[in-house]
């Protein structure tokens, strides 16, 4: 399993939707900052299952233990490792093995791609439930970077039809906290009440819906990244991809590029007292791979929940025929809500990795 991730943020993250526990191993952070455990416990609580009528049912206090690399709430320069007890698994509602495979799952990937010894008890290794390590690392990377002057924001910038306003749209200075504390973050008043009829209409037809999350870094320097494989966008959109259900990530403008001329696709460059800044930033605040000191702006593409109560068109691993499937248990109609603070971890531990790659290119 590629659980591993980071050359000078060393990262690794272990356990299955079902088994004892999950967690993580993370090594880089320096010794001596004290973790603010409160809001730990906040971006846990953004993430968890069971917080209203438009998420899962599954209720896990998503507590972390941590085990090493962490004394008297202080870091020790030493791996931090942590796990998150699983408290309320229901492996019956999966069957006694893996047979109907469920459209739109790894079932059946995972069963070729491990000889049939995958444990598929709640997605096993693929469920979203893994997400709960990488935000307990993304929010201490996070916390570091706020050191740092760095802040990291983000929204639902579309929900099914709906669209919010975009972050590309707000000055650097706007008072967007309180998105933190939204279940559905949003800028625009009154749109989280129509997402949240819209995700309550999917669920009443057993059905889902998906959506677009943006997020904006500002505070970053200029001079992060690398060209080609260590380019900032090739890191954020590896880390970003690997969370279930993201199918498109897009940089500034993305694939609106596609429409655009030279002439309209250029930031042009200009002073701003002792500071280089863009005029406008179509870019997203990346240039060559590398950040140029303006927000840096991207957007996921979030596909509907596939585990969905309506019967669907599949077939049998044992007879090797086609069947139809109906999938019970409890399940998000929109992960969108709980997928914002996984975005924002993924982005900090990005970040992070740049830093201190940057850092270790310091003569």
């Amino acid at each position: 399993m590629s659980s591993f991730f980071g050359q000078h943020l060393h990262l690794s993250i272990f356990g299955q939707s079902h088994g004892e526990a999950i967690g993580v191993s993370m090594d880089g952070l320096p010794a001596g900052m004290t973790i603010d455990f409160d809001r730990l416990s906040r971006e846990m609580a953004r993430r968890a299952p069971g917080q209203s009528a438009m998420t899962t049912s599954r209720r896990e206090p998503d507590a972390p233990e941590f085990l090493s690399g962490v004394l008297n709430g202080v870091t020790t320069g030493q791996p931090i490792c942590a796990i998150i007890r699983n408290t309320n698994q229901r492996s019956r509602d999966y069957g006694d093995g893996v047979d109907l495979v469920r459209p739109g799952h790894a079932d059946y990937t995972g069963h070729v791609r491990y000889y049939g010894f995958e444990d598929w008890r709640g997605g096993g290794s693929f469920s979203g439930r893994l997400t709960a390590p990488i935000v307990l690392a993304g929010t201490l990377c996070a916390q570091w970077l706020e050191d740092q002057g760095v802040t990291i924001q983000s929204h639902i910038r579309q929900l099914g039809s709906l669209q919010d306003d975009s972050l590309a749209e707000q000055p650097e200075d706007a008072p967007l906290a309180h998105l933190k504390s939204m279940q559905l973050p949003v800028i625009r008043a009154g749109l989280e009440r129509d997402m949240e009829q819209l995700i309550l209409e999917a669920r009443s037809s057993a059905d889902s819906v998906g959506g677009v999350i943006e997020c904006r870094i500002l505070g970053l320097p200029a001079g992060l990244g690398a060209p080609f494989f260590d380019s900032m966008e090739s890191v954020l959109s590896h880390l970003l991809f690997s969370i279930p259900a993201v199918k498109g990530v897009s940089f500034g403008d993305g694939f609106g590029f596609a429409s655009l001329r030279g002439s309209e696709a250029n930031d042009a460059f200009r002073m701003d007292g002792d500071r280089v800044v863009t005029a406008t930033n179509h870019a997203g605040g990346i240039n060559g791979g590398i950040t140029n000191g303006m927000p840096v702006l991207f957007s996921c593409a979030i596909r509907p929940t596939p585990s969905i109560a309506q019967p669907q068109q599949t077939i049998s691993l044992r007879t090797m025929e086609n069947a139809e499937l109906s999938i019970h248990g409890r399940h998000d109609p929109c992960i969108l809500p709980r997928a914002v603070p996984v975005v924002e971890a993924m982005a900090a531990i990005g970040v992070m990795e740049m830093w201190k790659e940057r850092l270790a290119c310091v003569r």
